[in-house]
């Protein structure tokens, strides 16, 4: 019987963060270790359907990056990151295509009905919701079909809401040019909650946060500025891959997004720790 009184009370804990957020939209980044582990792949999608039952609408923007680099390979082609982003020429954006709103996609959706929900399966030229053009960086640098969100039009999202659908979206925009964009799964997610106004946006990544020694894994920062957060860019402590995700950041607080987050989704059901704990986890994002 003790047993059982135990598991009401965690219930009765959890109860103050329904009432917060209950009718509240949440964006969820997903990608890294936890869309390959298959024990992760299996708590994540667990979380994402608990979230949602309880009133909480979710939407989840994923990436591939392993899945897109290990069909490259096997398609002959090498793959090239430049400042964390993956140069994408003409012969390659079609298996990139292929990976994140084919296999990718629908691995993610598979999981999420399996487990209860009811979650469909989108990229961002459905609709068509996302619109992109060629990005190029501060020096002039040419990735192919790399892109940059210019607009996003909700309309699809407020009708899959209005369905209690969970959508799971592919990075993947077309353009006014008709071509076709592969856009940082980072920057879309960031631009899709500033559109809706999201309470919350979430990375799941491989790290617990950010660290100020990040080679180490040591001195996690639980909590950072907006300022803070572009002297450690500047300074080179935070680089590579998380520098699309933290600008991505930067912008959708400046958006008026309230609360960004960045979660180690390897931590086994790292999403219900984060939204139902007092604190959460990782590093919270601020003005």
């Amino acid at each position: 019987m003790q047993e059982k009184i135990k598991k009401a009370k965690v219930l009765l804990e959890v109860l103050p963060y329904i009432r917060e957020f209950y009718g509240k939209t949440f964006v969820i980044k997903y990608g890294g270790s936890a869309m390959i582990n298959p024990e992760l792949k299996e708590m994540v999608a667990q979380d994402l359907v608990l979230l949602k039952l309880v009133g909480i609408n979710v939407v989840v923007v994923h990436g591939g990056g392993k899945h897109i680099s290990d069909v490259l390979d096997k398609f002959g082609f090498e793959s090239e990151f430049r400042d964390g982003l993956r140069v994408t020429g003409d012969d390659e954006i079609g298996v990139v295509e292929m990976v994140l709103s084919g296999k990718a996609n629908k691995d993610i959706v598979t999981l999420i009905n399996k487990h209860g929900g009811n979650a469909v399966g989108i990229s961002g030229k459905d609709g068509p919701f996302l619109y992109a053009s060629a990005y190029r960086d501060s020096k002039g640098y040419d990735y192919g079909h790399v892109g940059t969100i210019d607009s996003v039009d909700t309309a699809i999202l407020q009708n899959l809401e209005k369905g209690s659908f969970i959508p799971v979206i592919s990075p993947i925009a077309g353009g006014n040019d008709g071509k076709t964009y592969n856009v940082n799964a980072d920057i879309v997610a960031g631009k899709i909650a500033e559109a809706i106004g999201a309470e919350k946006l979430i990375f799941l990544t491989d790290v617990q946060g950010i660290f100020r020694d990040f080679e180490n894994k040591k001195d996690l920062i639980s909590s950072i500025s907006k300022d803070e957060s572009i002297k450690l860019m500047k300074d080179g402590i935070i680089s590579g891959g998380m520098l699309p995700k933290v600008n991505s950041i930067i912008g959708s607080i400046d958006a008026g997004v309230k609360k960004v987050h960045i979660i180690n989704g390897t931590l086994e059901h790292s999403l219900l720790l984060e939204v139902f704990t007092t604190g959460g986890i990782g590093t919270e994002f601020h003005i």
